[in-house]
């Protein structure tokens, strides 16, 4: 399914993308060594109450996991790189953690993703992986133009992440929301420009380069979710919801 959006429509999502960013930034703000990967999930269960939103993680049950999810949101930590269930785990000095965060508000779903290294100790290598997604899904984003295709916004990301000599894996990758969470189309992480479905205005995409240190084979944890690096090493994960609109897209999940 593919759905566009009226421009009224567009303005009552950015009220879910905005909800989706400012969660993501308190949970930053608090997260710290000696959190606790289960406080970051009743931390955003409470934001989501509070707000009178929805979850798209709970009950979610798709194919390629062990639903339901029964979490709000995904902590993956170090080598986990996607769909990190929450468990019992207290970070330390130096973890690296993404927190992947959809919503529903109004009926519109927005979903986005953070990197960041827990409290002071940062690597090199840490800081290269997260700001090399960050660059890509910058170069996503100005590659969702109306008239262009996915594989235009494909060949952007995977230009990026290529440039740094990080090998791309395609199994999962970003995807249209709108009502729901996950919709057509697909937009795997790297591919030729000029291909795919055609942008139109009222589109919404999560856009989500990630990367792997050394590899881009994943393996799935006992808990039928996270999904980890196969060689054990680090990973880094960006995302941000986007509306294609006549004069370019616009970003809802960033912090007006």
């Amino acid at each position: 399914m593919i759905e566009l959006l009226t421009p009224r429509e567009v303005d009552e999502a950015r009220v879910s993308g905005q909800f989706v960013a400012k969660t993501l930034a308190a949970l930053r703000e608090r997260v710290g060594p000696g959190t606790n990967l289960l406080e970051i999930n009743d931390w955003a269960a409470s934001m989501i109450q509070a707000a009178g939103a929805r979850s798209c993680y709970v009950d979610y049950a798709p194919s390629f996991g062990r639903g339901p999810f029964g979490k709000v949101i995904c902590t993956s930590v170090n080598d986990a790189v996607l769909h990190g269930l929450p468990h019992d785990y207290v970070l330390i000095d130096g973890d690296l953690l993404t927190l992947d965060f959809a919503a529903s508000v109004n009926g519109w779903v927005t979903d986005s993703a953070i990197s960041f290294v827990v409290g002071n100790s940062s690597a090199p290598e840490d800081r290269h992986m997260i700001e090399t997604t960050e660059k890509a899904l910058l170069a996503g984003i100005g590659a969702a133009q109306p008239g262009a295709r996915i594989g235009d916004i494909s060949h952007a990301i995977g230009s990026v992440l290529e440039a740094a000599q990080f090998q791309v894996n395609t199994q999962f990758g970003g995807h249209g929301v709108g009502s729901t969470m996950h919709q057509d189309p697909h937009i795997p992480n790297t591919g030729k420009p000029g291909r795919g479905y055609v942008l139109r205005p009222g589109l919404l995409l999560a856009i989500e380069p990630w990367v792997m240190d050394g590899t881009s084979k994943l393996v799935t944890d006992p808990d039928g979710w996270t999904l980890r690096s196969s060689n054990g090493r680090r990973t880094a994960h960006s995302e941000h919801t986007i509306a294609v609109t006549g004069s370019g897209p616009l970003v809802l999940t960033q912090l007006a």
